[in-house]
């Protein structure tokens, strides 16, 4: 990170704040928000396993963090609005717009679930449902009118997924505000999250069909394997706790108590989805970096692998919860350590980054 130095012939000279605040505002990553999400989940999976401390440690650490990247996102608009919306309507970058939607939702449950403040709940969620129309109609009609477009292999990666994400975390945090408000507004709610819910699981089809078609029918390199490839999990675990939360809502919304199992039934299919993904990705990830030898290093992308950790946990012990599956309680437990493991590791690398840069000025 380089800031202008003082010369005695340019005594009025300042620092260039872009690059004092970021060491390169220009390309900040528009997913950088997953640190928000990741952070988040793994805060609501270390309070359902007892751990209060840790849990409000990282509510704090998520809130900073999405104050500090909504400061330098309107930054970057100010300095670098081109390159911004080119960012949008770009096939690679532009689905990490979607984690803005997600951190949002997240931090809203947070809000509902750590500090019962129905207020900031419900601010977050207005936010989220404001970005989640701006962004989806922005991003797909783009996406559909622009002429110039990458062939399937270098358009489309796991980071689609994130408009799978965004869409059921709506869903979650409807059900959750439902939970405290009076009729008729829960009903309303609670069949908005229905509709997202089912929203999603389509978009997941649609999406996952040409990523794994992109997996298995082009030449696959280990740099083609990022980390948002395990939003193949978790958007499917994010969809779980969606359905787990309405199954939980039911009693108090006469059309979803009707539907109920419709809902198990496709709860436990985006569960059992989700779960085949976890082997493949652990084999695929060894494949990367022990077989094919490709470097480990800090990048803002690992915060989207973090995120179906820490999503798993909790949408398991809310399936576990909703449907009176006991039997599974153990993974709850196992995958809410893992999640703060891999978070921990991730942030290390994040401070070690920040240093490095430091002592490099």
């Amino acid at each position: 990170m380089n800031i202008v130095p003082f010369s005695p012939d340019q005594p009025h000279r300042t620092p260039n704040l872009d690059r004092v605040l970021h060491p390169d505002l220009k390309m900040l990553s528009p997913a950088y928000f997953g640190m928000v999400m990741a952070t988040g989940i793994v805060s609501l999976a270390a309070n359902q396993i007892g751990l209060l401390s840790v849990a409000w440690g990282l509510f704090v650490i998520a809130l900073i963090a999405y104050i500090v990247l909504w400061g330098l996102t309107i930054l970057r608009i100010s300095r670098h609005r081109n390159r911004f919306f080119a960012d949008m309507i770009d096939h690679l970058r532009g689905p990490g717009f979607f984690t803005m939607v997600a951190a949002s939702s997240i931090l809203g449950s947070e809000f509902l679930i750590l500090a019962n403040n129905l207020v900031m709940g419900f601010a977050l969620w207005i936010i989220a449902v404001i970005l989640w129309l701006g962004l989806t109609y922005t991003i797909f009609t783009a996406f559909t009118i622009k002429e110039d477009k990458p062939p399937l292999d270098q358009g489309i990666s796991g980071a689609w997924l994130l408009a799978v994400v965004a869409t059921q975390s709506i869903a979650v945090l409807s059900s959750l505000v439902a939970v405290q408000i009076e009729q008729p507004y829960r009903l309303d709610l609670n069949f908005l999250a229905l509709s997202m819910w089912l929203w999603g699981g389509m978009l997941y089809i649609w999406m996952m069909s040409l990523i794994f078609y992109r997996y298995t029918f082009f030449r696959f390199s280990p740099g083609d394997l990022s980390p948002p490839y395990w939003i193949n999990m978790g958007a499917m675990a994010i969809s779980t706790l969606a359905g787990s939360l309405l199954i939980i809502n039911s009693e108090d919304a006469p059309f979803l108590h009707s539907i109920v199992p419709f809902m198990k039934g496709f709860t436990i299919f985006y569960w059992a989805t989700g779960t085949w993904w976890i082997p493949m990705l652990v084999i695929l990830g060894i494949w990367r970096h022990v077989y094919k030898r490709f470097p480990l290093r800090y990048d803002p992308l690992y915060w989207g692998a973090v995120f179906p950790l820490g999503m798993y946990a909790v949408s398991t012990f809310q399936m576990a919860k909703a449907m009176g599956f006991g039997f599974l309680d153990v993974l709850p437990t196992t995958f809410s350590w893992i999640a703060l493991m891999a978070w921990t590791l991730t942030f290390c690398a994040y401070l070690v980054t920040v240093f490095r840069l430091k002592k490099e000025q």
